[in-house]
Order: C-alpha cells, then structure tokens, then sequence
C-alpha cells in the first residue's frame, strides 16, 4: 500500500510542475499578434509586459500585465512609450 502512495504522489507532483510552468499556447510557437491594442486589451486586460519586474513610465498601471516575453516580442509595435509594456491601461 505504501508502495502506490508514493507512486501516484510522485507522478503527481512531476505532471504538476510540468504542466504548471509552461503557458500552452507558447510552448507550441502560437504566440498570437494583435492588430491593435484594443483586439489585445479583449485578451490581457492590463496589457503584456516583457518581464515581472518591468516598470510603467507613465505611472501607475490600472490593471497588472500580463507576463510573456514572447507576447511581448510577437506585439512590440504596440509598446508606444518603450517600457516594455504593450498596450497597458
């Protein structure tokens, strides 16, 4: 009995930070470019920033970006003021 425990809380936890760490739609290469910020806005309320630790220059964001690098990369035309924040409210 102690021999299935350990195996399924083992099995568990390794499916858990596998399927936890990677974002779906990234990790297939579907990064998905807006035409413009109100599309992205409709899908990331606050915006995509570049990193967690990224600051907004313009002051305090409404709402907090969401976070991807290769969003961001995929929507760069969209970040008009340069502080790796497309599109934030």
């Amino acid at each position: 009995m102690k021999k299935i425990t350990m195996v399924v809380l083992s099995l568990s936890l390794v499916l858990g930070f596998s399927f936890s760490t990677l974002d779906v739609a990234e990790a297939k290469g579907e990064v998905k470019k807006f035409s413009n910020c109100k599309a992205m806005n409709k899908v990331y309320k606050g915006g995509v920033a570049k990193t967690k630790n990224t600051k907004n220059k313009g002051g305090k964001t409404k709402i907090k970006p969401y976070v991807s690098k290769a969003l961001y990369n995929a929507n760069k035309t969209k970040d008009r003021d340069k502080d790796n924040i497309a599109c934030e409210r």
